[in-house]
């Protein structure tokens, strides 16, 4: 028998949406258990006894996998795409249903992506709200000095209706092209390319190193996956804050 847990985490695991998404659907009544309405979110339920629903569709409860993907360049973060290869034409594992990556690497940036079929970690992991942080390594045409590594602590203006939020800027070697590594606490579209232009500066080459307590494998080539240890997701679903 399994362990009784409430209702909406019961129904965010299965990949019926966010916990605030599972509340919503259950007060509106659109959740049975065994046949019977249910709006109390709160309600315990068994995953082996209980029949459990959302608008007449029985909810089955996901068996859920992590995987940490090196990412190359060349690819972009999709499911599917009908121009490019995507990242998930690499993940062979056609026993493991509804598997996807979270957040977005642009196509020229590599590094660390995981790829999972957890919508409730997803959620959080790339909910604003949480903060998680997101470390990269990046070479930079120009010459990284304490007034960039002021301006990323400050938050900058990147042409948006609010500033970046406070991030950490590390010069590992300074000069024409400067080597630095950049965590940051969200991910606005095309973001630490936009931070260091605002600086008149350039990327030319960004690698993401970790997401949250997850840290990319040196071992894994550009193109490898692999399963994440018990650690790893332990870690992950603890979660992480700058």
């Amino acid at each position: 028998m399994a362990k009784a847990e409430r209702l909406d985490k019961y129904l965010a695991n299965s990949g019926a949406g966010s916990r605030s998404e599972v509340k919503n659907h259950i007060r509106k009544g659109r959740v049975t258990i065994n046949a019977v309405t249910c709006t109390v979110p709160e309600q315990k339920v068994d995953a082996d006894t209980d029949i459990i629903a959302l608008d007449g569709n029985r909810v089955f409860r996901i068996h859920t996998a992590y995987y940490m993907f090196h990412k190359p360049a060349g690819c972009v973060t999709a499911t599917q795409d009908n121009l490019h290869r995507t990242v998930m034409d690499y993940i062979k594992e056609d026993g493991i249903k509804d598997l996807f990556p979270v957040g977005r690497l642009d196509i020229d940036t590599e590094g660390l992506l995981l790829i999972t079929n957890d919508g409730a970690l997803a959620h959080r992991l790339l909910s604003p709200a949480h903060h998680v942080v997101k470390e990269y390594y990046a070479e930079v045409r120009g010459c990284v000095t304490e007034k960039e590594v002021q301006a990323f602590a400050e938050g900058m203006d990147i042409g948006e209706k609010k500033k970046t939020l406070p991030a950490v800027l590390d010069v590992l070697c300074a000069g024409e092209q400067s080597k630095v590594t950049v965590k940051i606490q969200e991910g606005k579209f095309h973001q630490i390319k936009r931070m260091f232009q605002a600086m008149g500066m350039e990327v030319l080459y960004l690698k993401r190193i970790s997401m949250g307590t997850l840290r990319l494998d040196d071992a894994l080539e550009a193109g490898q996956y692999r399963p994440l240890t018990d650690e790893e997701t332990a870690g992950l679903l603890k979660g992480s804050v700058l």
